[in-house]
């Protein structure tokens, strides 16, 4: 049944994960009367089947792997984890996917939520398929948002379907480790789950097409996390995939790859990529492709669709597809509908609050591996494919007292890319035990294109492995 009424809002956002959430919560600050249409659980992806999940499992491995490795502690932890306690932990962070907290946080900033599945029907139109059957129409008197995120791309496999494959949901909230998985990939959500698994009792086998692992970081990164799956037990392949696979009646997946090789497993996770999740939600009745990534300028606006009124945000805009990139672009596209429906001139600055300059200059990242990886900015190769003329740096971050105290026999790199003109950073990438926590002091200095010179006299307390900025810079630009 369709209702009669059209209900009409300033703004309504479509998807109430991490970002959509996140534009609701700036437009509503705004004074913008404001809704939110989600068909799942409010929170997203992020808090029930990504980040979060998979950092709740990651957590005890990677602090276990520290510990094995310290005088007086080794021995103490050389036990297996306990798979049993560690699954709740991570049902405990991911709130037994229950969204109750999330919805009420939602009406405490003011916001409004309906639950369903909402499609454009038109300039400022949404048709919202209710749960209970109805239809209710929808009219934004500025902005639609469509913050509906991404998906598990699956390859183009014969029987994929008969197959029951994992994805990153599966993975994630999956309630006991299969003695035997086969993992097919070579970025983050592949090498975070074979480190996660194999320490929770799995049989890891980790399939990739090409010759390295993490192949958009820098080599030494997945060199490194190579070296240490195998250490721990994976059987990490190059150069190959899954040429053919079907489950057994028995609940076998036996594989077949494309070296001529076969595999026996429980499981089988394709960890192959994103897709936008854009086929449903009624881009065609305002002339673009269901299906494809919903572009956007640096101020989230879709400049394909006349009059600056439908905004993509997040993952489904294919920007820069991480949670935290996202709900940046959420605060910029908050500050853009305010302004726009106040009537007010939008700031185009590089870094003002109406563009989002950090998604090409200055994203970051971390892969929750044994050894952790942290990036931002560019890699050598991204640089050289630009055209910009850089000097690299690089130092062993186990030289560095805050890392030996860290833990004995730490293994670790650093690496920073400098403007050979400017004399700023414009990229960096760590490898080793807790280099996430330098990420944010990259992310600043190359976002405040702090000078060379000017780094010199940020001085880091000692010992910290934060010293190896020092290193760096001693190594590179002594005086």
């Amino acid at each position: 049944m369709t209702t009669d009424t059209i209900r009409t809002y300033d703004v309504i956002v479509i998807g109430a994960g991490p970002v959509g959430e996140n534009v609701a919560d700036r437009t509503a600050a705004a004074g913008l009367s404001t809704v939110v249409v989600e068909g799942e659980l409010v929170g997203g992806e992020c808090s029930y089947w990504a980040c979060e999940p998979s950092k709740a499992l990651l957590r005890p491995v990677l602090l276990r792997a520290d510990a094995l490795r310290m005088p007086g502690l080794g021995e103490a932890v050389k036990a297996p984890l306990d798979t049993t306690a560690v699954l709740a932990h991570r049902d405990r962070m991911s709130a037994d996917w229950k969204d109750d907290d999330q919805v009420a946080w939602l009406a405490s900033a003011g916001i409004e939520l309906l639950r369903g599945h909402g499609r454009l029907t038109g300039e400022r139109e949404v048709a919202v398929a209710t749960p209970g059957g109805d239809v209710v129409q929808l009219k934004a008197r500025y902005a639609v948002a469509v913050c509906t995120g991404s998906r598990a791309a699956l390859p183009d496999l014969p029987g994929i379907e008969e197959l029951r494959p994992w994805t990153s949901r599966e993975a994630t909230s999956a309630h006991q480790p299969p003695p035997r998985l086969v993992i097919v990939g070579a970025g983050v959500v592949a090498v975070e789950m074979a480190t996660a698994w194999q320490a929770l009792g799995s049989r890891v086998t980790l399939l990739a097409r090409g010759d390295a692992l993490l192949p958009r970081m820098e080599p030494f990164a997945g060199e490194l996390v190579t070296e240490r799956l195998r250490e721990v037990g994976v059987d990490v392949r190059f150069g190959t995939t899954v040429a053919a696979a079907r489950r057994t009646e028995d609940g076998e997946v036996r594989v077949t790859l494309s070296d001529g090789g076969r595999l026996v497993a429980d499981e089988i996770l394709f960890a192959t990529g994103r897709a936008p999740r854009s086929e449903d939600v009624g881009l065609e009745t305002v002339g673009l492709s269901p299906g494809d990534w919903l572009s956007a300028d640096d101020s989230l606006t879709v400049a394909k669709v006349p009059g600056d009124w439908l905004y993509s945000v997040g993952d489904v805009n294919g920007r820069a597809l991480f949670t935290h990139q996202g709900k940046y672009q959420a605060r910029v596209a908050g500050a853009v509908i305010a302004a726009r429906a106040r009537g007010e001139q939008l700031d185009t600055g590089r870094w003002s609050a109406h563009r989002g300059t950090a998604d090409t200059e200055a994203v970051p990242a971390v892969v929750f591996t044994d050894p952790e990886i942290a990036s931002v900015g560019l890699t050598v190769r991204e640089a050289e494919r630009a055209g910009r003329a850089i000097d690299v740096v690089d130092y062993d971050i186990g030289q560095v007292a805050g890392a030996v105290q860290h833990r004995p026999g730490y293994r670790g790199r650093a690496r920073i890319l400098v403007d050979r003109d400017r004399r700023v950073v414009v990229g960096a990438t760590f490898a080793g035990p807790g280099v996430g926590e330098l990420l944010h002091s990259a992310t600043v200095a190359i976002v405040g294109e702090v000078p060379v010179d000017r780094l010199w006299h940020a001085v880091p307390a000692f010992p910290t492995i934060s010293e190896v900025w020092l290193r760096l810079l001693e190594t590179g630009f002594r005086s």
